[in-house]
């Protein structure tokens, strides 16, 4: 499938523009703030609620910086004014962690603040290995402020992740929060599974580990597999709909969380099964990208995870099996 995705990739590069935004739209809200509240809005009568992602690429300059800034400000103005059930996410790069740590830390605990006056919280994204441990860093110099509405993602691919997780519940304890997912960015196989089945015996373990340490878990998957494994290991803990979280020394449910987790899906990706996982009672979660880049970064996805193509690909062709 490989080789088939990376064909697709350089044949999606040669359509026109226009082509490219038909398909976009259905995994994009739009280009502004105002869009991405529509398409909430909508979802949020089928029992979901959302994390805000503005689109962008990796800034070159700290001037650019500025403008997600202001973005986010305008999306945290958005999520309180609709009352809206929403979280944010970031990307770290974004806020200027490659060209200047410190500026960058400035800029993330500048959202925070702003963010934890109105009690939401902010997942940081994460981007591919350079900026792995310097985003758990920021995760865990921020808690150790008080700003406990962050937490980070972790990637099974990677060989590291089941240590970050010991290493970042032992220092957060019932505050560690994660959304665990296969990621997306292909990393050598020297740090990295690069097969699909490891990537999901890696996350199913990953999913174990972070219930059993007491965190709190968004479990980032359209996979039936993984999907059909988090409900039987809920079960075996005596977690899932309508119970509380039973772990000794887990978090009580806070302001926009599940009772110990959560299920998150893509915009426009098997929402027939996001669906009956609400109706079943489960928490689910819809992933909001949003912007004015949005080309930029579908291609750059694309780039990175040609495998993505035929996710694309079945869309169009066989949409039974991506049902929204």
């Amino acid at each position: 499938m490989g080789l088939i995705g990376r064909i697709m990739v350089g044949l999606t590069k040669c359509l026109p523009r226009f082509f490219v935004a038909g398909v976009a739209k259905r995994y994009v809200a739009g280009r502004d703030v105002e869009s991405a509240v529509r398409v909430m809005k909508k979802l949020s009568k089928e029992g979901a609620c959302f994390t805000v992602d503005v689109l962008g690429e990796e800034i070159s300059t700290l001037a650019e910086a500025q403008f997600f800034i202001d973005e986010y400000d305008r999306v945290l103005a958005a999520i309180v004014e609709h009352d809206l059930d929403a979280n944010l996410s970031i990307k770290p790069t974004a806020f200027g962690l490659l060209i200047d740590e410190n500026q960058a830390y400035e800029n993330i605990e500048r959202l925070l603040s702003n963010a934890a006056e109105n009690d939401i919280f902010v997942r940081l994204d994460m981007e591919d290995h350079r900026v792995t441990q310097a985003t758990i860093d920021i995760v865990l110099r921020m808690h150790a402020k008080g700003f406990t509405n962050v937490g980070t993602v972790l990637q099974s691919r990677l060989f590291r992740t089941s240590a970050d997780i010991d290493s970042i519940c032992n220092q957060l304890g019932p505050g560690a929060d994660f959304r665990i997912c296969k990621g997306v960015y292909l990393e050598d196989e020297s740090i990295s599974h690069t097969d699909y089945q490891p990537i999901v015996d890696a996350l199913k373990k990953d999913i174990d580990h972070m219930l059993d340490r007491g965190a709190y878990i968004g479990i980032a998957s359209h996979d039936h597999p993984v999907i059909n494994h988090a409900l039987a290991t809920l079960t075996a803990r005596g977690m899932g709909s309508g119970k509380s979280d039973p772990r000794s020394g887990a978090a009580g449910v806070r302001k926009g969380k599940g009772a110990g987790y959560e299920f998150q899906m893509l915009l426009g990706v098997r929402g027939n099964v996001r669906r009956k996982l609400s109706r079943d009672g489960h928490r689910t979660r819809v992933y909001i990208p949003y912007g004015e880049r949005w080309y930029e970064y579908s291609m750059r996805r694309l780039d990175e995870n040609p495998d993505v193509a035929m996710h694309i690909v079945k869309s169009l062709f066989m949409p039974w099996t991506n049902r929204r």
